[in-house]
């Protein structure tokens, strides 16, 4: 019989999904400083920041505890990085329409919008790659 041994879960990548939405914003930018120039580029900018800054915030608090001995503290630590988050987009969603408010509001929602839907490739980022 083996002696047991606890158990070592790695942590999800979330880091690949933070920087492909990363880059899904910088490819946004792009094609909206091509299509209506630098004033939609800001205002697909700020979109896309609004919603990948929250995230990125949730991220770094969910993922902080590991193991079984940590099961209440990683469930608070799921609550309170989402009521954070929310309270972060809130935050930044005032901020940016009060003190630069989007040229073109199209937009500044849709790479919100465009880069809310880029974490429907969560099961796929951050799943383990297969071992061979």
């Amino acid at each position: 019989m083996h002696p047991s041994v606890p158990a070592r879960l790695k942590r999800p990548r979330f880091m690949r999904l933070l920087l492909v939405q990363l880059g899904f914003i910088v490819f946004t930018m792009a094609i909206c400083a091509v299509a209506a120039g630098a004033a939609a580029a800001i205002s697909a900018l700020l979109g896309g920041l609004v919603c990948w800054l929250p995230n990125v915030y949730f991220a770094w608090r969910t993922f902080r505890y590991q193991g079984a001995q940590f099961a209440q503290n990683i469930v608070k630590s799921f609550y309170r990085a989402e009521a954070g988050k929310f309270v972060l987009t809130a935050a930044l969603f005032t901020l940016v329409f009060v003190t630069v408010p989007p040229s073109n509001p199209a937009f500044f929602f849709g790479a919100y919008v465009a880069t809310l839907f880029t974490q429907w490739l969560g099961p796929w980022l951050l799943r383990e790659p297969q071992a061979t």
